[in-house]
């Protein structure tokens, strides 16, 4: 498996599993398969609701907690210093675990100030709840603001990221402060796999256009998160590592026009995307 060395030393998988809808018995037993077929890095947050499933799915596999690394989210709402520390105790709580591997700002606040929240961040890091800290849907002026104000460093801004939104001047903005870009719905929720020049070149090379995609990605080097519960889709995803896009398909797949965000669930929080 591919991995990222953070400053602490340690490392992140750079493919990961999306749990964002994964519930009930059914979720609790994808997590548990997919960790035995080899995924390490798990993503989760608050505001998905199934924490306590990713626990289970942990709990149920062959492999012990310390040989994963779990991701969760604070969300937006959540952000005074009491509530960061209320929220991810709770986590900890409903998934059983000691420590989270990586805890995120799901969305900004400009209404709780950010120096605050990242210092409760900071605090939580210092007692060992926490090992790592990073940011998500965070623009180029909030990077900076963030960069500038943490404690602890900012290991990852995690956005959305696929071939129909190529956040190329992001990626480097955050590459320049060694800050790994991770990308959630990297399939853009299904939508990218009928891209006529996806499908082309997935053809070309025996593959699927999901995997043309997230191959793409993973060359950037971007760490890449999609949602799997089946089988099929999970092994279909770790099919990554042992072929290489060339620089020339590269280029094809960023030079497609099409230009698509799936996720805006804050109209005007990427307004400044362009600074």
């Amino acid at each position: 498996m591919l991995t990222h060395l953070l400053p602490s030393g340690h490392s992140i998988p750079m493919l990961g599993l999306g749990t964002f809808n994964l519930r009930d018995d059914d979720g609790a037993r994808a997590i548990a398969a997919a960790i035995d077929m080899g995924y390490s890095h798990l993503d989760t947050a608050a505001g998905y609701d199934n924490e306590e499933i990713v626990g289970r799915g942990i709990r149920a596999s062959r492999v012990s907690r310390e040989e994963l690394f779990v991701t969760t989210k604070v969300g937006r709402d959540h952000l005074a210093p009491d509530d960061v520390r209320g929220i991810c105790e709770n986590s900890l709580m409903v998934m059983q675990v000691d420590y989270v591997d990586l805890l995120l700002i799901h969305w900004p606040n400009q209404d709780i100030p950010l120096r605050d929240t990242l210092g409760a961040f900071g605090r939580l890091v210092e007692e060992g709840k926490v090992r790592h800290v990073g940011i998500s849907n965070f623009n180029r002026r909030r990077v900076d603001e963030a960069v500038s104000l943490s404690p602890v460093p900012i290991v990852t801004n995690q956005v959305e990221y696929h071939p129909h939104l190529d956040q190329e001047a992001l990626r480097q903005h955050c590459a320049k402060q060694n800050i790994l870009l991770t990308a959630y719905s990297p399939l853009a929720q299904g939508k990218i796999i009928t891209d006529p020049t996806l499908s082309s070149l997935a053809q070309q090379r025996e593959k699927s256009a999901a995997q043309v995609a997230l191959r793409w990605l993973l060359q950037k080097g971007i760490a890449v998160i999609p949602k799997a519960s089946s089988v099929a889709h999970m092994e279909a995803n770790l099919d990554l590592f042992d072929w290489y896009l060339s620089d020339e398909e590269m280029d094809t797949i960023a030079s497609i026009e099409t230009v698509h965000r799936v996720i805006d669930w804050w109209p005007g929080n990427f307004a400044e995307d362009a600074l």
